[in-house]
């Protein structure tokens, strides 16, 4: 994955729902991410129109995060083409 320009992160929301988010452009869709302070919960979202390793994905996100708990969702779209 190669980022297209910088991230953009901002501080937002209120309550529980206060934290980050980040949102970085790939050169194949973006990757977004929002850090929920409240709860130290973080919800990652990769998009991309290439294939991509999940287990690589996950490798790097445990270890720049060191989660104590994963869950995951992985759903594979097959675009049309015309």
């Amino acid at each position: 994955m190669v980022a297209f320009g910088e991230p953009r992160v901002v501080m937002f929301g209120t309550g529980s729902k206060k934290g980050y988010t980040l949102v970085q452009l790939i050169e194949t869709s973006c990757i977004t991410a929002h850090f929920v302070e409240e709860f130290n919960d973080i919800y990652l979202d990769i998009f991309s129109c290439k294939p991509f390793s999940v287990r690589d994905a996950l490798a790097v996100f445990k270890k720049a995060f060191c989660p104590k708990r994963v869950d995951t969702q992985f759903l594979k779209r097959q675009a049309r083409h015309q």
